[in-house]
């Protein structure tokens, strides 16, 4: 080999050789120890750089693809192992100029023309120049080299590369960016950088930031914000360099540089003009993206320049760098550039930026620029004002949030425009998109909020009424009163006095005088104005603060005389003018103006009724001067409206019956309030009274019938204003639903029935539309309704709760009869309750029942015997599928109920109606999942009520063995025609809401001791009829299987076991007299145990349908073998119990087999680890050798080891696993769990992670922590404690290795930190080395806390956190050397947390209350430390000078630093004065700073407020 590389700089030089043996000679000359020739390496590099740059410069032909392999074999050198060896041991390495020259023209030709030839090598050519310091001198040398690279690079980037190019084109611009922000930091000349900056790199910079924060990439998200913040870096240390800051004075502000010579001021720069000037020059990018990005670039510039140079004092520069920046916007320049609708989003979101600045940096000093800049600032926003209300642009949202800063900086800006503004962004403004009605509901709230605060309301409210009365086209106008405004007006109304509301209502009620009033006769505009200035009084008097009797008289006065002026001015001239209209006239007209002068009176009415109550100084209304005509009654009931005849309210009733408008609304209110000022006087009980009362209530439900009839699938948003044609149902439903218990007292029964029907009509039409169009925002009939039918309150209204559960009867009953396949009338005799009667009326059925008692009574002699007798023939109702929905549907009704609440009759009746519909058969057509969810639902109800307080009342009537019997047979018939898997999640829902209401009616009959043998004789006697292997009931035998059945009888076998084990276990306690009935009892305890064991024997078949283990096997399994293991005798008591337990070591063998399997989902591994819990507490099934315990451990071991487990199944059945080892441990040997902690250590070796994966090693973790929660006593504890070392050790190691790892897998780190915190807890008396403590704080500090995502630092914080507070709580002794340790570990936890709380560069706030959360864990620790002053007092100004210096490094978000400062304070109070002294002496300038303001800070708030409380203390 020696040979081939002799003479190889000839040979590479050598025009005879081709290129292809060069590039192979080359090769092996690099990678080869053969080649000996002096600097090597350089030779080489140098051969392939002149052949590269004789070729660009054409001087040497060369075919395209020996360029690329040229570009490979350089790529290849830069990147190899090699070269960096030899580059840290030492040796240097020349890259020739020329190089990075050639590489610099292939990307600018990649900018220019887009060639892409052999870029992805000279990308990845110039990746290995810049990542290697030594070879990147080359360009951090020859500054104006990396400037180039930069520029081509982002304007190569700019050409929004995609494919292979993308990645490492932005990998490269990273690497530059970062080499030459550490140049800038370096430069001496400030001229020089911002030269560079915005001659070079400004343009390019700004459209590549534009386009990354535009998404137009898919780049990881850190990549994109690396490269956005070093852009930023760029710019600000180019353009903004505080050595700039004269320059910019100058230019702004016209203030001559100190110490300037005269004549040098055409040197001086003029740095704002010049980015501007950039800025705005053309043909550095796109056309199309151009003004996106100048509008971009100005907010990001503004922001930079204030990062820069905002300081006290320098508020007025800051503010003059602001209306240059605007300029560039186009919005500046609308006279001269008219600006398209669509383009005025981009410029008012950066002016919208532009002003937040401003207002977030406290710019604008009101005060300040008056007094020494003659309002400059202001001038400038009042021209922005009035070019924002001018131009109006309603559509975007950022119009609305650049008035809303305005307005925020000076109310001012604003004002001599308020009624423009008004109009064009609240009044006129039509506001469709979501965004934009949020913004400008926030507008309309802040103008209530500055103009109340200012005490100037009646100032803005008398330009809204000047606005609501301009000419316009009313029709066109939105609701003055939408649910944003209306609630923005009702804040402002409850903050203002009662002056200056009286004002507003005396402006509204002069403007409807002057300006509408006189002209409303027939003028439909004017009515509409009307209208307007009626919902804004209305809102107005409805949301005005009451007054009391500590109300001034002065100003109770001028209410009631307001109250007048209002009713007498105002509401008689809008019902006059409804008292005798001229003609038909308008019927819009006449619907507005009614609305106006209904809603006014229902208003008065309303405020009248609560002054009445709550303000003694308040009289009522004198009626003299009433409306003309009106012949006044003398009854001393009260009136609708004062001065107002009834005759005159009939002529408005029959006008406005023909709209479903506001006014029907309001006039509804109006009777509704005049029956609560009735209810509240002296004689309500009289006859007239009663009489009123009912009429009224008549008339409000009357009112609205017919709406309700044509129902609506309308919403309505819950204001007044909002009423009309489609939401008057909505409203007028509300209302009714609303005063349920004023109404139904007073309403006939024919009323009664009808709420009912609508109540039940509303509500089951409510059910379809939700599952048909989905979720309303605002109230509809069926949220109405469905609300009444959950309220507790409900059952009290009797009267509707009677006749709406006769109305559900009554549908319930028709809908079951109309699938009966037998004569109707025969039907209904023998079973009554499917009569449509009122259920409450049983006495056609219930007359020959008599009671049932303990004693065995009979329950009933006709009902019981018919239901089953019907059920065990086969009952003559089969459903259709639209039958079974309807019946569904009627389930989902009864389950809204309060069933609890149910009255006596109703509730055997209703248990007795869902047991016929469960067990009626659904036609073949049905599909199985309907099929199903009726069944789920009908013994869910049935739960229900048995666990009512009217359970008992069902036994009346039927035994209990009876219902037993009923309910299976009729489920048994049903599943064999079920076309359901025996694996399905809704059948498994049916088999576990069966097996729930079967052992709540078992558990009521023990617990009332209801004839229990005879009952529970039947009910056994009914199961060992059972055909188990057809799954077929008493009688009947299946040809086929029926694994279905065999469930069913599974789980009543198994709930007959579980209920009567625990009580025949009790009865056969000593002094139990009844030895008889207990022996009759065990021995049904013995037969169900048998049958249960059969079924689980035939259902946990291999190969069978439903033989898998599932959970419902298992959990049954698991209940069986409690059962047994709970008697006295144990399994042997309950008979056959070598079948039995073989039965139940096979299983246990499968489940260790198929445990794997299991553990997809929790339920199934959750029933699996209980039985095999119970195996291990069973004496008769535990194996006396050693194996199980093994077994049983592998197969946990393979189960946490398996990726495929979700994390979440493992944690969820992580107490089961303990139970399952804490009877495990209690049942091993010595050697068993010595055996376990071998296996344990064998996993957490570092070579298991290797050849197994983390899996592995984190199953070895979790057995380690479920080992530590179990009770070690004795020689097992000596065991376990003498593998402590090895284990901290193998943690330790095992930690290190993770932590190596990019990124940090928190799987694996948080559980090592978990299991180290419980070792030092439970360790405290047994780990009596102090070097295994002190090992766990190379693990604390080995885990990287500062580049950790959100959610693996707030998992593995709190962890690190207990973990250190272990070793202070518990182990004092090595505590006592081991201090500095602890500290360097708590100022690890103490730095992470102030650099994630940073104000500026904070993630979401999402992330703060995780920082806020460990920033409580620290300011813990630091209360703990504090408690124990003796052992820190040496290290108390150590730890205080970290923080001090830590935190003038970070702006940390007040917050956190609040929280951390309160922990600060306590190791405060153990500095004594010295320490302070020693701290302000030897802190360096920054730090001292920090503090002195800390001390400051402790001495004013801390100290004050502990000394205070020692006055206090004994």
């Amino acid at each position: 080999m020696a040979a081939v590389y002799s003479g190889i700089s000839l040979k590479l030089k050598s025009k005879t050789v081709s290129w292809e043996d060069k590039l192979k000679l080359a090769h092996f000359a690099w990678i080869s120890h053969q080649c000996i020739l002096p600097n090597k390496e350089q030779v080489l590099l140098d051969w392939a750089r002149q052949s590269l740059v004789a070729f660009y410069k054409k001087k040497l032909e060369l075919k395209e693809d020996i360029v690329e392999r040229l570009w490979t074999y350089i790529d290849n050198v830069l990147h190899s192992t090699k070269l960096q060896n030899l580059l840290k041991s030492g040796k240097t390495i020349n890259l020739q100029l020329s190089l990075v020259k050639i590489i610099n023209e292939r990307v600018a030709e990649l900018s220019l023309s887009g060639s892409q030839r052999n870029i992805g090598r000279v990308l990845s050519c110039c990746q290995g120049i810049l990542r290697t310091p030594a070879l990147a001198v080359v360009y951090t040398a020859r500054q104006e080299l990396l400037v180039a690279l930069l520029s081509q690079l982002c304007r190569s980037a700019c050409g929004q590369p995609q494919g292979a190019v993308a990645a490492p084109l932005f990998e490269v611009l990273r690497l530059a960016l970062g080499h030459y922000i550490v140049i800038q930091q370096q430069q001496v000349n400030p001229r020089r950088a911002f030269g560079e900056v915005t001659g070079h790199l400004l343009q390019p910079c700004l459209v590549l930031r534009h386009l990354l924060s535009g998404g137009t990439w898919t780049l990881p998200p850190a990549l994109s914000r690396d490269l956005r913040s070093q852009i930023e870096a760029v710019l600000r240390g180019g353009a903004f360099q505080p050595e700039l800051l004269p320059s910019y004075r100058e230019e702004l502000l016209d203030q001559p540089q100190e110490g300037a010579k005269v004549g040098a001021t055409k040197n001086l720069l003029a740095p704002m003009d010049t980015v501007i000037t950039r800025l705005a020059e053309s043909g550095y990018c796109e056309p199309s993206l151009r003004a996106a990005v100048v509008a971009g670039s100005v907010a990001l510039l503004y922001k930079l320049f204030l990062e820069s140079y905002l300081k006290e004092g320098a508020q007025l520069l800051c503010f003059r760098a602001l209306p240059p920046l605007f300029g560039c916007l186009r919005i500046s320049r609308l006279r001269d550039e008219p600006l398209p609708v669509a383009d005025w989003a981009t410029d008012l979101l950066a002016l919208e930026q532009l002003l937040g600045s401003v207002a977030a940096t406290d710019i604008y000093n009101v005060a300040a620029d008056r007094l020494r800049h003659g309002e400059a600032q202001f001038r400038f926003y009042r021209r922005l004002a009035e070019l924002l209300v001018g131009h109006p642009q309603a559509a975007v949202p950022a119009w609305f949030r650049c008035l809303r800063v305005l307005l925020s900086l000076n109310h001012l800006t604003l004002e001599p425009d308020l009624g423009d503004l008004l109009a064009s962004a609240w009044i006129d403004a039509q506001v469709m998109e979501l965004r934009a009605r949020r913004a400008q509901e926030a507008l309309v709230r802040a103008l209530f909020q500055t103009y109340t605060k200012l005490r100037q309301a009646p100032r803005l409210f008398g330009e809204i009424l000047e606005v609501l009365c301009r000419p316009a086209a009313e029709a066109q106008r939105p609701p003055l009163l939408a649910a944003g405004p209306a609630a923005a007006l009702r804040e402002c109304l409850l903050e203002l006095p009662p002056s200056q509301t009286l004002d507003i209502w005396c402006l509204v009620l002069e403007k409807c005088q002057s300006s509408v009033l006189p002209h409303l006769q027939g003028d439909v505009d004017m009515a509409l104005k009307a209208l307007s200035l009626s919902s804004l009084l209305h809102c107005v008097m409805a949301h005005t603060r009451s007054l009391d009797s500590v109300t001034p008289l002065p100003v109770a006065r001028r209410m009631q005389a307001t109250m007048e002026r209002v009713l007498r001015e105002l509401v008689w001239p809008l019902l006059a003018l409804l008292r005798e209209p001229l003609g038909p006239g308008p019927q819009l007209w006449l619907q507005k103006v009614s609305d106006s002068a209904l809603l006014l009176s229902c208003a008065w009415a309303q405020v009248d009724t609560v002054l009445s109550l709550n303000c003694s100084h308040y009289c009522a209304v004198s009626v003299s001067g009433a409306l003309a005509g009106a012949a006044l009654g003398c009854s001393d009931l009260p009136a609708l409206l004062p001065g107002v005849e009834a005759q005159h309210w009939e002529q408005v009733e029959g006008i406005i019956a023909g709209f479903d408008s506001l006014g029907k609304y309001c006039f509804e209110q109006l009777r509704l309030q005049r029956m609560r000022r009735t209810l509240g006087q002296a004689g309500c009980q009289s006859a007239e009274a009663l009489l009123a009362l009912r009429e009224d209530a008549a008339r409000v439900l009357a009112s609205g019938r017919q709406s309700l009839a044509r129902g609506t699938a309308a919403s309505w948003d819950g204001q007044v204003g909002s009423v009309g044609a489609h939401t008057y149902p909505v409203a007028h439903w509300h209302l009714v639903v609303s005063n349920l218990t004023i109404l139904t007292p007073y309403l006939c029964p024919d009323d009664v029935r009808y709420l009912a029907a609508v109540l039940l009509s509303t509500v089951q039409l409510g059910r379809a539309q939700e599952g048909s169009a989905g979720e309303e925002p605002g109230a509809t009939l069926g949220k109405l309704s469905e609300a009444v039918l959950r309220s507790p309150l409900f059952p009290e209204a009797q009267a509707l709760h009677a006749a709406f559960l006769a109305r559900l009867h009554a549908r319930w009953a028709r809908a079951l009869c109309s699938g009966a396949r037998t004569d109707l009338g025969l039907l209904r005799q023998q079973l009554p309750w499917l009569s449509e009667q009122d259920p409450t009326d049983t006495a056609h059925w219930e007359g020959g029942l008599a009671r049932a008692g303990p004693e065995g009574l009979e329950p009933g002699a006709g009902v019981a015997p018919n239901l089953l007798s019907l059920v065990r023939g086969d009952l003559p109702i089969r459903l259709e599928e639209e039958q079974l929905e309807t019946v569904l549907g009627l389930l989902e009704v009864v389950s809204a109920l309060q069933l609890d609440s149910l009255p006596a009759a109703c509730h055997v009746h209703y248990f007795l109606l869902l047991l016929s519909t469960a067990a009626a058969r659904p036609a073949r057509s049905c599909s199985s999942s309907l099929t199903l969810r009726v069944l789920v639902t009908c013994y869910r109800l049935l739960g229900s009520l048995q666990r009512g307080q009217g359970a008992r009342l069902v036994l009346k009537v039927m035994y209990g063995s009876d219902i037993f019997e009923t309910v299976l047979t009729s489920l048994l018939k049903a599943s064999s025609g079920l076309r359901a898997d025996p694996d399905e999640p809704a059948w498994a829902e049916v088999l576990q809401v069966v097996g729930t209401f079967l052992e709540q009616l078992m558990q009521m009959l023990v617990q009332a001791k209801l004839s229990l043998v005879l009952n529970f004789g039947k009910m056994v006697a009914f199961l060992s009829g059972c055909d188990v292997h057809g799954g077929a009931p008493p009688g009947q035998r299946s040809e086929t299987e029926s694994p279905l059945g065999r469930q069913l009888l599974l789980v009543s076998s198994t709930a007959v076991c579980q209920v009567l084990g625990p009580f025949v276990r009790e009865r056969e306690q000593p002094h139990e007299a009844e030895a008889g009935a207990g022996a009759a009892l065990r021995a049904l305890l013995q037969e169900a145990w048998l049958q249960a064991g059969a079924a689980l024997r035939l259902c946990g078949a291999r190969g069978v349908p439903g033989g898998r283990l599932s959970p419902l096997l298992l959990s049954a399994a698991g209940s069986l073998l409690a059962v047994g293991a709970g008697q006295p005798s144990g399994l042997g008591g309950l008979g056959s119990p070598a079948p039995q337990a073989a039965l139940f070591r096979r299983l246990s063998s499968r489940v260790l087999t198929e445990l794997p399997a299991l553990a997809g989902s929790a339920p199934p591994l959750r029933a699996a680890l209980h039985f095999l819990a119970l195996l291990f507490s069973s004496p008769e099934l535990r194996p006396q050798e050693g194996s199980a315990f093994r077994s049983v451990l592998l197969s946990v071991k393979a189960v946490l080891a398996d990726p495929a487990v979700p994390v979440l199944v493992i944690q969820d059945v992580e107490p089961q696993l303990g139970v399952l080892f804490s009877r495990m441990l209690a049942a091993a040997t010595t050697e068993d769990l010595r055996w376990a902690m071998q296996c344990v250590l064998q996993g957490l070796d570092v070579s298991t992670a290797c050849r197994e994966g983390l899996p592995a090693v984190v199953s070895s973790i979790t057995l380690i922590k479920l080992l530590l929660k179990c009770p070690l006593a004795g020689e097992k504890a000596s065991v376990f404690w003498r593998a402590c070392p090895q284990l901290i050790t193998a943690l330790t190691l095992q930690n290190r290795e993770a932590c190596r790892e990019q990124p940090v897998p928190p799987a694996v780190v948080g559980p090592i930190l978990d299991v180290l915190a419980l070792l030092l807890r439970q360790g405290e008396a047994t780990i009596g080395n102090p070097h295994h403590v002190s090992l766990a704080f190379g693990i604390l500090l080995t885990v990287p806390l500062e580049d950790l995502p959100p959610p693996a630092f707030a998992s593995l914080f709190p962890r690190v956190h207990h973990a250190l507070f272990a070793i202070l709580q518990h182990h004092p002794k090595v505590m006592l050397k081991a201090i500095p340790s602890f500290l360097n570990c708590f100022n690890r936890l103490v730095f992470s947390v102030m650099h994630r709380g940073r104000h500026k560069e904070r993630g979401g706030p999402e992330e703060l209350p995780l920082v806020l959360e460990c920033a409580r864990l620290v300011q813990r620790m630091y209360s703990h430390i504090a408690a124990r002053a003796e052992e820190f007092t040496v290290f108390v100004p150590f730890m205080v000078a970290q923080y001090v210096t830590e935190l003038q490094k970070v702006a940390v978000c007040p917050a956190v630093k609040g929280r951390l400062q309160e922990g600060v304070y306590l190791i405060l109070d153990l500095c004594i004065e010295s320490d302070v002294q020693f701290l302000r002496a030897s802190l360096p300038p920054g730090a001292r700073d920090a503090f002195t303001e800390l001390h400051s800070d402790y001495v004013k708030y801390h100290r004050a407020a502990r000394g205070s409380e020692g006055r206090y203390s004994a």
